[in-house]
């Protein structure tokens, strides 16, 4: 029989989050044994660092142009000809999927079998005057919240800690029993599926996590064990804004500005809390597939959507760049040694999202459809690695206002170009990991400048916003979410 393929997805941890990779706090024991028993990628990013547009990439194996998404906007249909639960599915594996889909419309299974849902609180669907094409307000997209109702009582909700879904700068304690909490319900839906699966088939799961993305609400034992560490101070860029006089660091879900010391330092214990809580219930679950035999018989991968800024140069949740934002974590796990892996080893390649999709069909040998734009790492993981053809960079874009820009990255430099103002920067990412350092003005990095600001004029030729005229950037052009072939779509009826 085929193996087993676990996808395990959080939402919103960065890239540095991992004890294995030295972080000077995060304590991740189970997640440190998945790279152990596999291949941890050390240069792994997400070329549109928001949820819509990555989980787009993760499920098609497109780049961002070729999903359509280049930034985030919700209510665009998902029609995808080939999605990755689709191939496993069609290659006779009982696919699930639990959790965080982020689909339009909700219900869409996108190839899967069946779909547990929990996409934790989504404006489109929770705002009364959003919604007046619905008949009945009753947030039918999810399953997590009725129950909880069951659980906790009718008056239960989302937003019962006072707070919201995208603050990265408050956080309080669980308030319910840990059980209730929405990483616990994922993980106790997914053991129930090892029961009612269908033993005939190998299974394809998706596991999906609400966390660490706000609200910062971890159990409080979880929250107790960073509450009082001497917390890194984040790192300030010479580029950085150093005066916020809007005061908009009081914000709570803002984006920028100077946050109150101690405000921040919760935050920053809850969100790290709360990848512990994660790693812990990931470990009950590697439990719970050994006492149903399915453990070593299953190619596990991690990753996140995007990362989480956390105060990185004065500047909060996602979609820029920045590593805090842009970097990934990425573990390819094999406990049973299936793909002969050279395990317990770190990757300097550059990979990214759009990879996910290739890898796992690869390594259940099922056929990649042509669609696909990423490829397999499983190169990438045996011994003559080096020898391996690879790509040199990649390229990143997020459209965000004023703030809309384009990256490249080899994982040793990062040039980005802010589309709308013409802002460069530059980073020597091997010298200066915090990007702390700007470069762009410096003579002596002209030629580097200058061979990145090239290389993003060869990837957006041709594109619809007329970013380029094949010889220079030109700043200012219109930019949108989704492009035309995706946006013009017909949605849906209600």
């Amino acid at each position: 029989m085929k193996p087993n393929i676990l996808l395990l997805m959080v939402d919103q941890m960065r890239g540095d989050c991992l004890s294995v990779l030295d972080h000077p706090v995060v304590d991740t024991p189970n997640l440190d044994q998945l790279a152990r028993n596999g291949v941890l990628f050390q240069q792994a990013y997400t070329a549109t660092p928001s949820c819509v547009p990555a989980r787009a990439s993760v499920l098609t194996g497109m780049s961002q142009t070729g999903t359509g998404r280049v930034g985030y906007q919700d209510k665009v249909p998902w029609n995808y000809e080939h999605t990755l639960a689709g191939e496993f599915t069609k290659a006779g594996y009982h696919t699930q999927a639990i959790g965080k889909m982020h689909v339009y419309p909700a219900r869409n299974l996108l190839g899967f079998h069946h779909v547990v849902l929990h996409d934790g609180y989504l404006h489109y669907n929770r705002f009364k005057h959003h919604n007046l094409e619905i008949e009945s307000y009753n947030y039918s997209g999810d399953d997590y919240l009725p129950w909880l109702k069951q659980q906790a009582g009718a008056q239960a909700d989302l937003n019962d800690l006072g707070l919201d879904c995208n603050a990265s700068t408050v956080a309080r304690p669980w308030h319910l029993p840990e059980s209730m909490h929405p990483t616990n319900w994922v993980v106790t839906q997914s053991i129930d599926f090892l029961r009612r699966r269908d033993p005939s088939k190998p299974f394809f799961l998706k596991m999906s996590f609400v966390r660490p993305h706000p609200p910062f609400d971890p159990p409080q034992a979880f929250f107790d064990m960073y509450k009082d560490l001497d917390l890194p101070d984040s790192p300030i860029g010479d580029w950085a804004e150093t005066e916020d006089p809007g005061k908009q660091g009081y914000n709570p879900v803002t984006s920028k500005g100077i946050v109150p010391k101690n405000r921040l330092k919760r935050a920053q214990a809850a969100y790290y809390a709360l990848i512990t809580h994660i790693d812990y219930q990931i470990g009950r679950f590697l439990m719970a597939m050994e006492e149903h035999g399915v453990l070593n018989n299953t190619v596990i991968l991690f990753c996140s959507d995007h990362g989480e800024l956390l105060g990185d140069h004065h500047l909060f949740r996602k979609s820029l760049a920045y590593e805090g934002s842009a970097k990934v974590p990425f573990i390819l796990s094999d406990p049973g040694n299936l793909l002969k892996l050279q395990n317990n080893q770190k990757v300097d390649r550059v990979v990214e999202l759009r990879d996910i999709m290739p890898t796992l069909l690869d390594a259940a040998k099922v056929e990649i459809p042509d669609s696909v734009e990423g490829r397999s790492v499983l190169p990438l993981c045996r011994e003559q690695q080096p020898e391996v053809e690879w790509r040199e960079y990649i390229h990143g874009e997020h459209t965000l206002g004023e703030s809309s820009h384009h990256y490249l990255t080899n994982g040793k430099e990062k040039y980005i170009w802010y589309s709308q103002t013409g802002e460069e920067q530059l980073f020597q990412l091997e010298q200066d990991p915090q990007e702390l350092v700007n470069l762009s003005a410096k003579a002596e990095c002209a030629d580097r400048l200058h061979f990145w600001r090239e290389q993003l004029i060869k990837e957006l030729e041709g594109r619809e916003e007329g970013f380029t005229d094949g010889k220079k950037l030109v700043v200012g052009r219109k930019t949108k979410a989704c492009l035309a072939h995706i946006s013009s779509e017909k949605k849906p009826s209600v």
